[in-house]
């Protein structure tokens, strides 16, 4: 019985939130049980394009360390802001959000030929929560009951907890900026005069999806309920 509503609550989840939980919890698995190295896995340009080693492209957003505070901390996190957004702006437009995956890791690896980065899921989180933050500017937060503050404060409360744990926010920057430039992409240049949408999910990765896509029209500016100046007061409600 337990069993079957375990299963039931699964399914439940949306499709691709529940494939990449679900492969970064396997993935830490198999870790966890010497099944596989943490060396099979990491992002190595040489590995990669040299001898062809493409799964790394992939692993790397798939391994958040061995179970511990900080992979429960990001998993809980990649998965309450990956399923939020699936099921919130992305609803109905599954090959759109899958979109945003590839171009997130996509624009990641690339940056991370230019810097000392080996493991890239938790930029990608902050992406995730950067890109949601971004869309939900009025919804109140409380992070661990210290603090309350507006949802497009969350990245960056979220970059001096790494800080306060002794971490590198290098990758907390770079989940930031990506998620700020598929929003501007996204979100911001569309609703500009003359502005079109430049994201546009092909053919082919719709035709994957046995439903009707919704098309995604972004809030013209002047009608959004809030926006997000950096370093400025949070928008008022």
């Amino acid at each position: 019985m337990a069993y079957q509503s375990f299963q039931q609550e699964y399914m439940q989840i949306p499709v691709v939130t529940r494939a990449y939980t679900t492969a970064c919890v396997v993935t830490t698995v198999a870790v966890q049980l010497d099944f596989v190295n943490p060396f099979q896995l990491y992002f190595n340009p040489d590995l990669i394009f040299r001898n062809f080693q493409l799964w790394r492209l992939v692993t790397t957003f798939l391994f958040f360390g061995t179970f511990g505070f900080n992979f429960l901390f990001n998993m809980i996190f990649t998965y309450r802001y990956c399923r939020m957004l699936e099921e919130g702006s992305f609803r109905g437009r599954t090959a759109d959000f899958l979109l945003m995956f590839l171009f997130g890791g996509f624009f990641m690896s690339c940056i991370a030929l230019f810097v000392n980065l080996v493991f890239l899921g938790q930029a990608f989180t902050i992406m995730l929560v950067y890109i949601w933050s971004r869309r939900n500017p009025y919804v109140r937060m409380n992070f661990f009951g210290l603090m309350n503050f507006q949802a497009p404060y969350l990245p960056w409360v979220l970059l001096g907890f790494s800080l306060m744990l002794g971490n590198s926010i290098v990758v907390d920057l770079i989940g930031i900026a990506v998620g700020h430039v598929y929003y501007v992409l996204e979100d911001v240049f569309p609703t500009k005069p003359g502005g079109f949408r430049i994201l546009q999910t092909p053919d082919f990765i719709k035709n994957l999806f046995d439903r009707r896509e919704i098309e995604y029209e972004p809030i013209p500016e002047e009608l959004r309920p809030g926006g997000y100046n950096f370093g400025g007061d949070p928008p008022r409600q």
